[in-house]
């Protein structure tokens, strides 16, 4: 009895770990998505576009030296700690701070002498910038593996807000300097400059974060070095230390390369098609690339994120199912979990699309771009409806042991997104609307190959019309309420020139508020969701309360 007690505590205590790792990536995209909006204010459409096609290639060469490691290493090390094994697991710990200490030198070489090489024109600038925090975030990487062995994901979490938050601080501070050294007599000259402001600021978020990791090590090293005396198994080589590291980081390299090396091919299509075959400028191309991947696509990622996160709470749920009750009930743990996942991702996708525009000139207001931002941003908003079911998907698929099906889909996802791009962006003038097409192509694909192959292995039975239908209905009443709501307001007080942001600030707000109630009052009372359904949404205790409170639920 007492051994269930601990086991169920256990589980609990798992389940309260990954939710707070969770919440801290959602607040960190938050605080993304934030400051993004003054820095476009300061370096324009055009140096947010040096920054991401720099951006992009500094994340390949990081997912490949470092990015991989705090997953890697959490797993070598959890198994050795659950043997009580503290003497081997501190040598593979030491082992992999010379592993990312050799790589990620080699990473930073790469990205500083072949810059020129990976990137056109004043990008390469931008990127050698990014060199030295490959170097760091190694060792950042293996110190938030080495606490979440221990499971304890605080330290990490923490870590990410910091990193994020000085990130945020310095990116700006670091592009007005720079910008203002410059002036405004060459506004291409200023762009590059006010992105490697930018460039500086990741790298300075990165290595306060390490810091604030080192710190959290040094504090706790007495009980590590305690544990460490006191073990009599058996040492391990550092030899087989390195092997073992090497073994199990590779294939998280492979399936994290291709999950995130799309962003980056579509960079490279489209610069290097855009400017030597299509004979546009450099400017040009940099400004139209900035839009999408600067303001289009972070706002997608914040409601992606969400839903993943859901997504990662549910996950154990899962997990916990299939080892305890089988194929059978994981199966109907599945569907449940995609009810709920729908429930959140086809409202956001809905809302994106029917408030693009406000939503795009609350947070990104440069009127030059803001009619083109918006419309990407509607192309965009039916991504969050297919990433957010891949990323389920996905997990499943890892959790009853087909692993590399995910990486395969991805691979071949990947194929056919960049055959098309290449095709549009040559017989076709759509340039940064193909960019759209494809990502809107790459996620249908991954979440129609994943979902195939999870039913090959869990017969999971899907309510159409609770799954789809009765939200997806709710889902257009909110958005045609939210959209009217706003044109109402604005029609009456838009007129007023001076107070035009904080006007649409306040319409927004407004509407947003309305059509949440909207959307749930229709979604319930057609039987699309029950309570249970609303309890297991992220905070859905308070969110059932408070549909019972207005009379609701």
């Amino acid at each position: 009895m007492d051994s269930n007690k601990t086991n169920e505590n256990s589980k609990k205590g798992l389940f309260v770990q990954a939710g707070i790792l969770a919440i801290a990536g959602v607040i960190s995209r938050i605080i993304g998505l934030l400051y993004r909006s003054p820095l476009t204010a300061v370096i324009g459409d055009e140096g947010n576009g040096y920054y991401s096609t720099a951006y992009n290639f500094y994340s390949i060469v990081l997912l490949i030296s470092s990015y991989s490691i705090p997953s890697a290493i959490s797993k070598i090390l959890s198994g050795k700690l659950a043997v009580k094994e503290y003497k081997n697991a501190h040598k593979i710990f030491k082992a992999a701070l010379v592993y990312v200490s050799i790589v990620g030198l080699l990473g930073a070489l790469i990205l500083f002498f072949g810059a020129d090489f990976l990137v056109v024109g004043r990008s390469a600038t931008v990127l050698r910038f990014f060199a030295p925090t490959i170097f760091f975030f190694g060792f950042l990487g293996v110190l938030r593996g080495y606490f979440q062995a221990h499971r304890t994901m605080v330290p990490t979490s923490i870590s990410q807000l910091v990193e994020q938050v000085f990130n945020a601080i310095v990116s700006i501070i670091g592009a007005v300097i720079l910008t203002g050294m410059v002036g405004n007599d060459d506004p291409s000259k200023r762009a590059v400059y006010g992105a490697i402001g930018s460039a500086l600021g990741t790298g300075s978020g990165v290595l306060v974060a390490l810091i604030f990791m080192f710190v959290v090590y040094k504090f706790n090293s007495s009980n590590i070095h305690r544990r460490i005396e006191s073990d009599e198994s058996e040492d391990m080589g550092y030899g087989q230390a390195f092997l073992l590291i090497l073994m199990v980081v590779t294939p998280f390299i492979l399936s994290t390369f291709i999950y995130n090396v799309s962003t980056t091919l579509n960079s490279t299509f489209f610069t290097r098609i855009l400017i030597y075959v299509k004979g546009m400028e450099e400017s040009t191309v940099a400004y139209q690339y900035g839009i999408f991947s600067s303001k289009a696509m972070v706002i997608t990622n914040l409601p992606i994120a969400l839903a993943s996160a859901a997504a990662a709470a549910m996950i154990p749920e899962i997990s916990a199912t299939l080892a305890k009750d089988g194929m059978d009930e994981a199966a109907k743990t599945v569907a449940r979990v995609n009810r709920v996942i729908l429930m959140i991702a086809i409202p956001c996708a809905v809302g994106l699309f029917a408030l693009a525009k406000p939503v795009m000139m609350i947070l990104f207001p440069q009127k030059a771009s803001l009619d083109e931002a918006s419309m990407l941003l509607m192309f965009l908003a039916i991504t969050v409806v297919f990433y957010s079911l891949s990323t389920v998907t996905n997990a499943v698929l890892q959790g009853i042991g087909k692993v590399y099906i995910p990486v395969i889909n991805a691979f071949l996802s990947l194929v056919v997104q960049a055959a098309v791009l290449v095709l549009l962006l040559l017989y076709t003038n759509l340039n940064d609307i193909a960019l759209c097409i494809v990502t809107i192509t790459y996620s249908l694909m991954m979440c129609v190959l994943n979902n195939f192959f999870m039913k090959r292995s869990l017969d999971v039975t899907t309510d159409i019309k609770k799954t789809f239908v009765l939200p997806t209905i709710s889902a257009i009443v909110m958005g045609a309420v939210a959209y009217g709501i706003h044109y109402v307001f604005m029609l009456l007080l838009g007129h007023l020139e001076r107070g035009e942001y904080f006007i649409n600030l306040i319409a927004t707000m407004i509407a947003v508020v309305v059509a949440i109630v909207v959307y749930f009052a229709v979604l319930i009372k057609s039987g699309g969701a029950s309570e249970e359904d609303i309890k297991r949404f992220p905070k859905g205790a308070s969110i059932a309360r408070v549909l019972k409170k207005i009379k609701i639920l």
